[in-house]
């Protein structure tokens, strides 16, 4: 592999994006604000205070780490998907001097770079409205790229293992949904059953909104070992994107 030709892989991603932004803002940016708004505000209004901060407060910063999984997932599964059958985009790259290992690290890239993106969009959202509490908050932006890494790589292998694209559905329903709703974003994790917060320490979306939310409130240096966790799975997972995306495509 060669990072300058994966490089080029990454940048192609970012044209059509740069093209066909409009299309994703509705999934990536209007819904997470629609979350925050319809349970920091309405629920919120019933939910007074959750670890001493108003209930908007604890939910914005998991917003930011939801977006930024979501964000990642989709283009990653869906988006890899299309663009390995259906459009023939990868046969078309692989015509020229990129090899499969440029193709499949530069769409992890990209994952991870629009991860990085949408999270950080919806961290200026939410800091526009006040609900974050320290500019130690921006620390979390180059964490939003690592955690990004690993949702992008999760979803390479799901995408090089299904058999169809409509086997999707078994991937929200059965992993993204559930992580979604038991990582602490809306309430916290060790309210749950013992044996449900040990699944949820587990998971990368529980550690990414530890980050998020010790940094808008100034606390950032106190969830270091959470950063350590997200660096060690993402290199631990880094191998199976190539070796599972090479035998597909190869196929």
């Amino acid at each position: 592999m060669q990072l300058k030709r994966a490089f080029r892989v990454w940048q192609r991603n970012f044209t059509v994006y740069t093209k066909l932004y409009k299309s994703s803002l509705a999934l990536n940016f209007v819904e997470p604000v629609l979350y925050l708004a319809a349970l920091g505000l309405g629920l919120g209004a019933f939910v007074k205070e959750i670890n001493g901060m108003p209930y908007i407060n604890f939910i914005a910063p998991g917003i930011i780490a939801s977006s930024a999984m979501f964000a990642a997932a989709y283009e990653c599964t869906y988006g890899t998907y299309v663009r390995m059958f259906y459009q023939k985009t990868f046969d078309a790259i692989l015509a020229t001097p990129v090899n499969v290992d440029d193709l499949i690290a530069g769409e992890l890239m990209w994952g991870a770079s629009k991860s990085m993106l949408y999270g950080t969009i919806i961290m200026a959202v939410i800091s526009a409205f006040g609900l974050v509490s320290s500019p130690m908050v921006l620390l979390v932006i180059p964490v939003l790229f690592i955690s990004g890494l690993i949702f992008a790589e999760i979803s390479m292998i799901f995408a090089a293992i299904v058999p169809g694209i409509d086997s999707f559905n078994y991937f929200y329903t059965l992993f993204m949904t559930p992580m979604f709703l038991f990582s602490g974003i809306f309430f916290p994790v060790d309210t749950l059953p013992p044996l449900v917060s040990k699944i949820a320490f587990f998971t990368p979306l529980y550690h990414l909104v530890n980050v998020c939310r010790s940094a808008a409130l100034g606390l950032l240096p106190g969830n270091l070992w959470d950063v350590a966790w997200l660096v060690f799975v993402a290199l631990i997972l880094a191998p199976y994107p190539f070796r599972l995306m090479r035998k597909r495509i190869m196929q």
